[in-house]
């Protein structure tokens, strides 16, 4: 979101044209899945070009969401929802930093956050991860344009966790196998200026300090001063590299813990509104992929792994994670 940038060096956060890796030969598919390998070993995060997404589809995402976003509140207010729910997150629902054990003050941001769309054949399973998403009256065209992008998503994921695998030196479906029912979220973030959310607080960020939690996380993001900074052991914080054409992929705490802590869940934080311009408004769209309820995580033994971690139910890990950030 900030600098748009690369030095000359080898970049710690690289991008990847998925065009070889789809269609390309052995020795193009061999090279992509060296450099992921390696960059997912360093910091975490991608960003990949070459998806076939539209991006007048984002846009038209965006605008849609924004026209609900800037509703009054009482409006909004109806269709409030628990973090790990469906519908709106509004001002101080969330602080990310609390998963890091930080006490931070809330997140700078409003969402409207949706998931599955199908229900589950297990009730208990059913209970807990599935209800119906919920479209705002006054955005009509919302829905459709949300389960467009949605689909888009679930192709670019499997594309992604297939390249994964094969990172691994493992075989493709190594992942997308337990990807046959997913709870996946989406969250359309807003991070309106300070004249909605006033001045930020010490401490106080758009997303504070954290890691998420699922499989892979696919955003599409926006430039601006008051946006995504990646850590890494290097470098410290660090401005993302931006290409409004890229999506940013990072990993999250489970795909980390399946890899045997060879790669590392990729940390980050979202800036405040800026002093220098208060008034700066950005909006992401977050898909955070994640796997089949029940899904026995079970970490690469080594070489490839390099930490034996005692396996973990998938979703008893999620819901831990989900209810560590909710404030309140």
């Amino acid at each position: 979101m900030s600098s748009p940038a690369s030095s000359p060096r080898t970049p710690r956060i690289p991008t990847i044209d998925l065009r070889p890796w789809v269609s390309g030969d052995k020795a193009a598919r061999a090279g992509i899945a060296g450099t992921v390998d390696r960059a997912l070993q360093t910091a975490g995060f991608l960003l990949v070009t070459g998806h076939g997404v539209d991006p007048s589809l984002r846009a038209r995402v965006r605008e849609a969401a924004r026209a609900f976003f800037v509703l009054p509140a009482g409006t909004k207010e109806r269709y409030a929802a628990r973090v790990g729910g469906r519908g709106w997150l509004g001002p101080g629902a969330e602080a990310n930093g609390y998963s890091e054990g930080t006490q931070t003050p809330p997140d700078l941001k409003e969402s409207l956050t949706f998931a599955t769309h199908e229900p589950f054949e297990d009730p208990e399973t059913n209970a807990e991860w599935y209800a119906p998403n919920v479209w705002p009256a006054e955005t009509p065209g919302l829905q459709e344009l949300c389960e467009e992008y949605l689909a888009r998503m679930g192709e670019l994921e499997n594309h992604l966790l297939a390249l994964l695998g094969e990172a691994l030196g493992l075989e493709p479906d190594f992942f997308t196998k337990h990807m046959a029912h997913p709870t996946y979220g989406f969250n359309i973030n807003w991070y309106p200026g300070t004249e909605v959310v006033g001045e930020p607080q010490e401490g106080q960020f758009r997303i504070g300090p954290h890691t998420d939690f699922g499989t892979v996380t696919i955003l599409d993001r926006q430039a601006g001063k008051g946006g995504l900074q990646v850590f890494t052991d290097e470098g410290g914080w660090e401005d993302a590299p931006f290409d409004p054409e890229a999506f940013t992929i990072n990993i999250g705490d489970l795909m980390a813990r399946w890899t045997g802590d060879r790669w590392r869940s990729g940390r980050h934080r979202v800036l405040p509104p800026p002093a220098d311009a208060p008034a700066e408004e950005l909006m992401s769209l977050v898909y955070f992929g994640e796997c089949t309820p029940g899904t026995l995580v079970e970490s690469v033994p080594a070489p490839i792994g390099r930490v034996a971690h005692e396996p973990v139910d998938s979703h008893v890990y999620l819901r831990e994670k989900l209810d560590s950030i909710t404030v309140g």
